[in-house]
């Protein structure tokens, strides 16, 4: 038995033993049975992330300190 993982790699999005090809650029907001992925927490978010893009996120993080 085998744990469930969700990961993103190059241009594809892994769920379990299921491969779809990613939506966005950078791997956020990739929606999963209507949650949303965030790579920087790695975990599912309710509604999706206010940011355009990672980098965005990052700056944020960088100013404020926390998400």
């Amino acid at each position: 038995m085998s744990v469930w993982r969700f990961r993103i790699e190059g241009e594809h999005v892994y769920h379990g033993d299921e491969c779809r090809q990613k939506n966005t650029r950078d791997g956020c907001n990739e929606a999963y049975l209507g949650r949303f992925w965030c790579p920087k927490i790695q975990w599912f978010r309710i509604t999706p992330c206010p940011f355009v893009s990672r980098r965005e996120c990052e700056n944020y993080i960088q100013m404020c300190g926390c998400l």
